[in-house]
């Protein structure tokens, strides 16, 4: 028997065939997603949910073209983000992507939605979640005329494929829209309504990993989050392992029974009785790809077009004197979840260390430092001390000095997850629990 994994993510949508009894991934597959619709506003970040569909459908065509023995479908993809549906469970909207900056727009009393619910509702919440988006939209009028639900482009796409016209959300992905009360389980529904958001189109959320339904006689459980997904597909021992991914942005995972929240960290549901608290870089690998294209404007601007900076880099990082002064790089380019306005900086400048191999070593220290610090704060909420990393991603999987860097952080061992689709991993692990061919115990051991 098999199980089958999909990743909605936001530039790619991957797939993952599973053989269940030993839970090894047999094949994997990934195409661009490319679906982001050009705007005349630099803030707003959508993408046209047909495209997905499309392409989520094709993709499955050729798996069960080869495929006749797959036994569940788990689902996973970008979180945060939603899609306003009809009556009919028809998309009638973009999707609003978890990039999406519309929450930290300043309105004519010269306050954002952020700040609106920060400053009368002492209520945290970031801009591109999707409960943020969905009241702005509320309180500008531009929630779709026919709007009777929203949910996220996982939880739509499961709709589809089983024929469901309303969303049952998982509560990884409930958490994820904001101003849901994670310990409790349920929207801020009061909160939402003083606000000005119309609460009527909230989804039904279940905790448990459970079935939506099924497509071709195949069950499909709820979908949930990559970030529970990518812990899932990681982490195989919970109780002695933290996550760290670096990808785009960078994220630091515990699994905890201790409900936890402090600045920076999230208490994010995971199963029933289990929170995952997390701590988010928003630039993450972004920092290193940066510093690449910093060097990459300079070669070509010199003529030298054709050439390999990432290995340039590497290979002046090997060349490093290990007794020069470093570098102190705060990576933090793209701001924080809690300043968005804040930026990074290059400190403790020197002649001897104002270098290219400095600098390299240096982004990489503060990419991984931010990540720490967030993790310090973390263990502060957790029983237990971990004392192992498991690393995903390809920001920290293809850079073996990242690696180094990370280890010696955190003064720890670390390991590379086994699978490199840890999202979609995750997601085929889920359905296969979902449909009671896998107890979570038998995941990660808890």
């Amino acid at each position: 028997m098999r199980a089958l994994g999909l990743d909605i993510g936001t530039t790619t949508i991957s797939a993952v065939i599973v053989e269940a009894e030993g839970r090894k991934i047999e094949r994997s597959y990934t195409i661009a997603n490319e679906s982001f619709i050009q705007t005349k506003f630099a803030w707003e970040k959508i993408q046209n949910p047909d495209i997905i569909l499309k392409k989520a459908g094709k993709l499955l065509d050729e798996i069960f073209e080869e495929y006749s023995d797959i036994r569940v479908i788990g689902l996973t993809g970008q979180m945060h983000g939603i899609v306003y549906l009809n009556e009919e469970g028809k998309h009638i909207s973009p999707l609003y992507t978890w990039q999406d900056g519309r929450g930290n727009l300043v309105d004519e009393g010269g306050r954002s939605v952020c700040e609106i619910l920060k400053e009368e509702f002492s209520v945290k919440a970031y801009s591109g979640y999707g409960l943020v988006t969905h009241l702005y939209n509320c309180r500008q009028g531009l929630v779709p005329k026919g709007a009777s639900q929203l949910c996220t482009i996982m939880d739509y796409l499961g709709m589809r494929l089983t024929g469901r016209k309303t969303p049952l959300v998982h509560s990884s992905n409930a958490a994820s829209l904001g101003l849901y009360d994670a310990r409790r389980g349920v929207f801020l529904r009061e909160t939402l309504k003083k606000a000005g958001a119309d609460i009527s189109l909230l989804p039904e959320v279940a905790e448990d990993f459970t079935c939506i339904g099924s497509y071709k006689g195949i069950p499909i459980g709820t979908a949930i989050g990559d970030n529970q997904a990518g812990f899932l597909g990681s982490v195989e021992n919970a109780a002695d392992s933290i996550l760290v991914n670096m990808g785009t942005g960078g994220q630091v995972s515990a699994l905890t029974k201790d409900f936890f929240e402090t600045k920076g960290i999230e208490a994010r549901p995971f199963a029933k009785g289990y929170y995952l608290l997390a701590g988010s870089s928003l630039c993450g690998g972004r920092a290193y790809a940066a510093l690449e294209q910093f060097f990459r404007s300079y070669a070509e601007a010199a003529g030298m077009k054709e050439t390999d900076h990432y290995a340039v880099m590497e290979k002046l990082l090997g060349s490093r004197a290990e007794n020069t002064e470093k570098l102190k790089v705060k990576t933090t380019f793209s701001g924080t979840r809690e300043n968005p306005e804040k930026r990074g900086s290059i400190k403790n400048v020197s002649v001897d260390n104002f270098t290219p191999q400095a600098l390299i070593y240096g982004v990489l220290d503060g990419m991984a430092q931010e990540l720490y610090g967030l993790y310090g704060k973390m263990e502060k909420g957790m029983r237990m001390p971990k004392g192992k990393i498991v690393a995903s991603g390809n920001g920290i999987r293809k850079n073996r000095y990242l690696q180094e860097i990370m280890g010696k952080k955190f003064k720890m061992s670390l390991q590379m997850a086994e699978h490199e689709e840890e999202a979609a991993y995750g997601a085929a692990l889920s359905g296969m629990i979902a449909a009671g061919m896998l107890s979570l115990k038998e995941a990660v051991s808890i």
